[in-house]
């Protein structure tokens, strides 16, 4: 008897950690597989590596200070000319030199003298993004000036180039300009410049 009741015991407890140990028969589920995103390619914009010369257009203010008998020797008018130059760059950063030359027929104090031509020696340094440029300039500057002749200085300004073509380039400049002494006088030359260019990149 207490065999039997063994056995009923032992059988009870099989049927009921069957369904358990049936259960844990079953496969788990499996974890959805979660893909990382694609990596997205940098771009380091367009390269500004290689030549260029083009041309500008602008408005020059002149001021030549006084003359002993009061006159102001200043003026404004139209200006332009010739660009060119040869641009390097290193990641974002973009290093370059180039030469102007401008010619005007700038009447100053009335037209007691002319500011005739301005020739610029420049370099640049900026920042690249995209298909824009943003840069500072500096660098020496001449001039010549009927009645003063040839005179040397220097100029520092600013500018930004935006590529509207693969080979094709807009921007404007400004550039302010100082000559010292003109013509073996006293008189201290100030111009500053005001130009759009358009550029061929070679």
């Amino acid at each position: 008897m207490k065999l039997t009741r063994t056995m009923i015991a032992a059988f009870g407890a099989t049927a009921i950690a069957a369904p358990a140990f049936a259960g844990s028969l079953q496969p788990a589920p499996a974890e959805p597989m979660i893909q990382a995103p694609a990596p997205v390619a940098m771009s380091m914009g367009r390269d500004w590596t290689g030549g260029y010369a083009g041309l500008q257009l602008g408005y020059a203010d002149v001021d030549a200070g006084t003359l002993a008998d009061g006159t102001r020797l200043t003026g404004d008018d139209v200006i332009g000319g010739l660009t060119q130059g040869y641009d390097w760059q290193f990641g974002n950063f973009v290093a370059g030199v180039g030469a102007d030359a401008d010619i005007a027929d700038l009447s100053i104090g009335g037209g007691i003298s002319t500011l005739e031509r301005v020739y610029r020696l420049k370099a640049r340094a900026g920042y690249s993004f995209g298909d824009g440029l943003l840069y500072a300039t500096a660098g020496g500057a001449g001039a010549d000036i009927d009645g003063f002749g040839y005179n040397t200085g220097y100029f520092v300004g600013a500018g930004y180039e935006h590529m509207v073509t693969n080979n094709i380039s807009l921007g404007g400049e400004v550039l302010y300009h100082e000559f010292d002494n003109i013509g073996d006088t006293t008189l201290d030359v100030e111009a500053t410049t005001f130009q759009i260019r358009a550029n061929y990149r070679f």
